[in-house]
C-alpha cells in the first residue's frame, strides 16, 4: 500500500509549541505493545519483576549516566507499562551562564567562540530508554529460544507501543498526586486502565 497522508498521517500527542527540553517535571507513561505483560506480575499488591522487568528497571536507573540534564524521580515498572516522573534541569542555561562568566573574567583576552551543548528533550530521553530496553529484551528472548527448531521459534514482536503519554507537572499539588498514584499503582492494579491478566 502506498503512503496516503489522509490515512497514514500520525497526529502528535505532544503539546503543540511546547519546548520539551525545558527544565521541569514530566509525568510519562510508556506502554507495551498490545498491553502484553512483558515485565512481570503483581502479587499481593507488589510488582514482581521478571528478567525483562529487571532490564526495564536497570536501564531507567542508568539513564542519568547518559543524560546530564536528567534526574531520577518517582517511577514504577508495571507488568505492561511504566510510569515515571522525569525531571529535566536547564543545562543550556547553566552552560550559557558559565560562558558569560568566563568572558567577563577575561575582558582583555580574546575568547574563542564556543558552541552551547543542546539540552536533550523528553522525547530524546524516552526514545533512548525504549530503544535500550527493547534491544536488551530481544537479546534475552533470542537466548531463551536458542536450540529451538527453526520451525518452532516464536517471534517476539514489538516490545513498546509507539510514542508515550506525557503530562507537564505545573504545581506541587499535582506532583504529590501523581507521585502517590505511581507509588500505589501496584496495589491498585486491578483498577488500572492498563490492567491485563
Amino acid at each position: 500500500m502506498k503512503y496516503n497522508p489522509k490515512i497514514h498521517n500520525r497526529r502528535s500527542i505532544r503539546l503543540q509549541g511546547y519546548d520539551y527540553s525545558c527544565a521541569g517535571a514530566y509525568f510519562i507513561t510508556c506502554c507495551c505493545q498490545d498491553r502484553k505483560c512483558w515485565f512481570g506480575k503483581i502479587e499481593n499488591g507488589d510488582m514482581i519483576l521478571n528478567e525483562y522487568g529487571m532490564v526495564a528497571y536497570n536501564e531507567w536507573i542508568k539513564l542519568t549516566e547518559r543524560f546530564s540534564n536528567f534526574e531520577l524521580d518517582v517511577f514504577q515498572i508495571m507488568p505492561n507499562h511504566i510510569h515515571v516522573i522525569l525531571v529535566l534541569n536547564d543545562v543550556c542555561a547553566s552552560v550559557a551562564d558559565a560562558q558569560k562568566d568566563l568572558q567577563a573574567n577575561r575582558a582583555t583576552a580574546r575568547v574563542a567562540p564556543t558552541t552551547e551543548t543542546k539540552s536533550k528533550t523528553v522525547g530524546d530521553i524516552i526514545g533512548a530508554y525504549k530503544s535500550l530496553v527493547a534491544t536488551k529484551c530481544l537479546e534475552i528472548f533470542k537466548l531463551r529460544c536458542a536450540g529451538t527448531s527453526p520451525a518452532r521459534i516464536p517471534i517476539m514482536g514489538k516490545l513498546w507501543q509507539r510514542n508515550f503519554y506525557d503530562h507537564i507537572i505545573r504545581s506541587e499539588k499535582s506532583y504529590q498526586t501523581i507521585s502517590n498514584y505511581i507509588i500505589n499503582n501496584p496495589s491498585n492494579w486491578k483498577d488500572d486502565k492498563f490492567y491485563e491478566e
